[in-house]
């Protein structure tokens, strides 16, 4: 008998539940990086809404004795962003998708936890696909309208919201809390991820067709929402009922075996009940049965599983921010959002002017601000894991990013290969207490020991803690529009400052981590009531 391969043992080493946590893990890491890579064509775009002309209109007068105001900059620009106020009309489209978005984030959350997760988010990648293509289309079809443009960017705003709780909540029923900061952080890179993509994307198509630019990653996240609706399994529980039914466990000492169907969240777990005297009980065989062995069907112990008449109900708004610490980052994440945000919509744009870049090229140089903030998002989960101090790994990666980010405002002083290092360094330190905050942070406050094992709150907790950081992502965009018009210097004076204020908020909660003498790291292999790792 020949030996089997190596590959083939590593790849059996791993049980059914691992395999199904593993592509729970990769399945929503494409599924976001799919919404993030349908918001990016927007900043690769707008250098192409408004050309600067002078370059053109220079090679016209050159090769030809025409008069050089025959070739306009209104000509070569796309109405209605042709005029001298194109930065503003800029920025209130980005504005009008951030605004929508932290509008409707703060109900998405609320929603998300009354009804099946993957339905929800079929129905938002669908819809979501659909409006980025119309974007796209005004393009095909000549539109100028600026109300167009903006109903557009609304309408995707609020379908975009119901991605981020439900991807959370789902990785985070997957996953307990052992290191929770390094999964989530490398999982987080999926932000980064579609930024890249997104950006290559759109800038193959920018100077041709920039229609393209937004229809390919309309017909992307379209497409990955069908992938969502045929193979996202909500909750381990899903695959538990889904086994019991195949294999029931037999009934002990003519104890009568009834089916009891209850579930939350959209998903139905099942739990097996017997009757002994007049007294119902709950007996869930399921999570003590080898995997392996189907002729095994009871448990060597009964285990009586107390489970009230309803379901613990979903936490309320006001409930959810009592949670020790929601306010907090919550805030924090306002401005650190603000700041990454601002570098998301206006990054290219800026490089196209200060550097004089033309759109694709601006376009895939900015891929490395996102470069830097994968590993920037992982090396901040692996430091607070290690630590055990969430808030002040922020802080230290929030204190270090405000000389940077003075720096980064000298970008077109320097040669490219500083403005390289520059970028990759930025983008680590802007992203790392974003990503951390919310991905480890909002798992660790929606499951926080206050909520007494109520599991359902942590959709709400994400939907505050983003939400509120999406009035920042709002708010940043429109006051670069403004201030870029100014100049580039107060627009980075005002992410110095909102990087200041971040830092500020997360003070309280950096002096508990330092003065608490009995400081809890998370252990590998740990699990909680809200988060069960089967």
């Amino acid at each position: 008998m020949a030996p089997v391969p190596p590959g083939i043992r590593f790849l059996a080493s791993f049980n059914r539940d691992q395999w199904y946590r593993a592509f729970t893990f990769s399945l929503t890491f494409l599924l976001y990086t799919s919404f993030h890579l349908s918001r990016k064509p927007i900043s690769i775009v707008k250098s192409e809404l408004h050309k600067n002309c002078s370059a053109l209109n220079e090679l016209s007068t050159a090769s030809s004795n025409q008069l050089p105001n025959l070739h306009t900059a209104a000509e070569c620009s796309w109405k209605p962003f042709d005029k001298s106020n194109y930065k503003q009309l800029l920025g209130a489209m980005d504005y009008s998708f951030l605004c929508a978005y932290a509008v409707g984030m703060f109900l998405s959350g609320i929603i998300g936890e009354r009804l099946p997760i993957r339905l929800y988010l079929t129905f938002g990648m669908l819809m979501s696909g659909l409006f980025t293509c119309l974007f796209g289309l005004g393009y095909i079809y000549s539109i100028h309208s600026l109300g167009f443009y903006i109903f557009v960017q609304v309408a995707n705003g609020l379908v975009q919201t119901t991605g981020w709780p439900s991807v959370v909540t789902c990785i985070g029923n997957w996953f307990g809390k052992g290191r929770r900061g390094l999964i989530m952080g490398i999982w987080n890179s999926h932000t980064s991820v579609g930024n890249i993509l997104g950006s290559l994307i759109a800038g193959y198509w920018v100077s041709s067709n920039w229609g393209l630019s937004f229809i390919v990653p309309g017909l992307i996240i379209a497409a990955m929402g069908i992938i969502c609706f045929l193979f996202l399994i909500e909750h381990p529980n899903d695959l538990r009922s889904i086994h019991a039914v195949q294999n029931p466990a037999p009934c002990r000492n003519n104890q009568k075996l009834t089916k009891n169907w209850n579930g939350t969240n959209g998903h139905k777990q099942l739990y097996h009940s017997y009757k002994q005297g007049d007294k119902y009980e709950n007996w869930d065989t399921e999570l003590l049965l080898p995997q392996d062995n189907s002729s095994v069907s009871v448990p060597v112990q009964q285990v009586v599983v107390v489970k009230s008449e309803s379901e613990p109900s979903a936490i309320s708004f006001m409930g959810a921010l009592r949670i020790p610490g929601v306010i907090e980052f919550s805030l924090c994440l306002l401005f650190a959002k603000l700041v990454s945000y601002t570098f998301l919509f206006w990054l290219p744009l800026y490089i196209t002017k200060t550097a004089h870049l033309d759109a694709k090229k601006a376009g895939d140089l900015s891929t490395l601000f996102d470069v830097g903030g994968i590993v920037g998002g992982i090396l901040a989960g692996v430091i607070s894991d290690k630590l055990g101090k969430r808030a002040t790994t922020c802080a230290v990666m929030l204190l270090l990013a405000a000389p940077i980010l003075y720096g980064f405002s000298m970008i077109s002083e320097f040669g490219l290969g500083p403005t390289i290092g520059m970028l990759l360094v930025c983008g680590g330190l802007v992203n790392g207490p974003y990503a951390l905050i919310t991905t480890a942070v909002a798992a660790d406050l929606g499951t926080h020991k206050s909520l007494k094992g109520n599991a359902r709150a942590l959709s709400t907790v994400t939907a505050i803690i983003d939400g509120t950081g999406s009035v920042g992502a709002a708010i940043g965009p429109l006051l670069a529009g403004v201030l870029s018009s100014q100049g580039w210097d107060q627009v980075f004076y005002m992410l110095m400052a909102a990087d200041f204020l971040a830092l500020l908020l997360l003070l309280r909660l950096v002096m508990k981590e330092l003065t608490s003498g009995n400081v809890v790291k998370p252990r590998s292999g740990s699990t909680t009531v809200e988060m069960k790792e089967h």
